[in-house]
């Protein structure tokens, strides 16, 4: 038997849903207790389906698929549906104004198995081709690293035949996100029928296809279908692995909230030759707003903004456990010095982010102008977290403006405010859609789904265990509508330049993801008081 930490003189404190830590009894048991079940797919067998799947992988790759464009969505949901049916699943199409979301539905439910529901998204980012470095996002192609270090193109013919290189990528829009984790679960079916088994558990699954937008009908399609939905946990295969590759299992995500803080000057853009030293320069003025709300080591300066998140001492162990590699993760994206946040990259991502995004006063470049600006912009973005979310950060940044001087206006300043307040400025704030959420370590599904992956892989390593990871996805609102406890569970590798260009899966992934998905299927899944 494994060693597993000493158990603590005192009991751990229990705290709510979210923030409960782990006890030494639930790790043990958790650990070191095995449940039975069928055996693991083996990587040659996940291997040998995965090179069947490849085609339709290519195939679904090869349709765009930008949740503004519904005919596109719709195109992309009736090829899945194809997809699903053609393995046995009962589907339906959600109506989403326009862009229907697909729900489909494994044959067999057995009554006395758990139901898990699979969500995945089939929409993805926008593209500007022009920055891609093959014919087109939209026309996958199969790469491998050359001797210069360089993404060299091969025949895709070579996945259907011969060995095939793991560290080979797909590079294509959604190709990772999330298109590949899709036909991951498609390729496990066909695995799990190819060697006559039966899953362990009741499969439903739901493909979001608004998720890049912020999932804005996800909360209004789920109260719509709640019964068909109903399940005992919920599985999310979204984001990306730990950068290890170790099997990952990721409990929260953060929100996003958007911003937008202009700072007001003369009613028009003036000569800075006549005005310059008597006009106040809103620029200028909004650099100076925005340096007032963060120290030089990048923390938040505004009263009560990391206020609400409380960490212990058993969740701080958890996340210095994480084997991130900061050295490297700081030479990878080019960065001397980290914010001081946290006390590491984990837990800087338990704690609400204030992000510039962009800003501007007037022209640049060859359409520069010798003026003193009328106005300055300012875009931002705030990661929410469980305990802080849009609503409380967006008002304690709106207070520290008025602190620091500033009148605030609805829209563009009337006269009379510019007769009576020196400083001027408009501040609004909005969730974009999707809140942070949060499930316990402890519970029945993350206790299911890491002996899972125990199962599946080993447990030397062990699966990394992420408390919350700095990427958002709709998790909120579909826990508020089904009132189920959830894990994320990403397949792809940490280094796929989602919602950028030149997106890529390494294969050795999506034959691990099949692997991670057929484990899942196939592990009972009981519940621990």
């Amino acid at each position: 038997m494994r060693n597993l930490p000493a158990c603590p003189a005192e009991p751990l404190p229990r705290k709510n849903a979210w923030g409960r830590h782990l006890s030494c009894l639930l790790v043990a048991s958790w650990l070191g207790a095995g449940v039975a079940h069928a055996a693991a797919l083996a990587p040659e067998t996940a291997q040998r389906q995965a090179q069947a799947s490849y085609r339709e992988y290519f195939e679904l790759l090869s349709m765009p698929n930008d949740a503004v464009v519904p005919e596109d969505i719709r195109r992309n949901v009736d090829w899945l549906e194809q997809a699903f049916r053609k393995r046995g699943f009962a589907t339906r199409q959600l109506a989403n104004d326009g862009k229907p979301m697909l729900y489909a539905e494994f044959p067999g439910k057995v009554p006395t198995r758990k139901t898990v529901l699979f969500y995945m998204h089939l929409d993805g980012q926008p593209v500007i081709a022009s920055q891609w470095a093959q014919k087109s996002p939209w026309t996958p192609v199969l790469k491998r690293k050359a001797a210069n270090g360089e993404w060299e193109e091969i025949d895709a013919a070579r996945l259907s035949s011969g060995p095939v290189d793991p560290e080979w990528r797909v590079f294509g829009r959604s190709s990772a996100d999330d298109k590949g984790p899709i036909m991951m679960l498609l390729t496990a079916i066909d695995a799990l029928k190819a060697a006559g088994g039966q899953p362990a558990v009741n499969i439903k699954v739901i493909l979001d296809s608004e998720e890049e937008k912020g999932s804005p009908s996800i909360s209004k399609v789920m109260q719509a279908h709640r019964e068909l939905l109903s399940c005992d946990a919920m599985v999310i295969h979204d984001g990306p692995m730990h950068a290890t590759n170790r099997p990952t299992l990721i409990f929260g995500n953060r929100g996003a909230a958007r911003a937008k803080l202009t700072v007001f000057g003369a009613k028009v853009a003036l000569h800075s030759g006549h005005y310059g030293n008597y006009a106040p320069n809103p620029a200028q003025r909004l650099a100076n707003l925005l340096a007032s709300m963060k120290d030089d080591i990048g923390r938040v300066t505004i009263p009560g903004y990391y206020a609400k998140v409380r960490l212990g001492e058993a969740e701080r162990k958890i996340m210095a456990a994480v084997p991130d590699d900061e050295g490297a993760l700081r030479r990878r994206i080019g960065i001397a010095q980290a914010d001081k946040v946290g006390a590491n990259y984990q837990e800087a991502m338990q704690y609400p982010s204030l992000n510039v995004r962009g800003m501007g006063a007037a022209a640049i470049g060859d359409k520069v102008a010798n003026i003193v600006p009328d106005k300055a912009e300012a875009e931002l973005d705030l990661r929410t977290t469980p305990e802080s979310d849009a609503a409380y950060l967006g008002k304690l940044i709106e207070q520290h403006i008025v602190k620091q001087g500033y009148h605030l206006v609805q829209g563009t300043p009337t006269d009379e405010d510019r007769a009576r307040f020196d400083k001027l400025a408009s501040f609004t704030y909005q969730s974009e859609g999707a809140d942070a959420a949060g499930s316990p370590i402890d519970s029945p599904v993350a206790k299911w789904a890491y002996q899972s992956l125990a199962d599946t892989f080993g447990t030397t390593p062990e699966p990394v265990r992420i408390r919350m990871m700095g990427g958002t996805v709709p998790t909120a609102k579909i826990v508020e509508v089904l009132h189920v406890p959830f894990v994320i569970i990403p397949l792809v590798n940490a280094d796929n330049n989602q919602h950028a260009a030149n997106e890529n899966l390494r294969l050795g992934n999506y034959i691990s993801g099949v692997q991670t998905v057929y484990g899942l299927l196939t592990q009972p899944f009981q519940s621990v008081p």
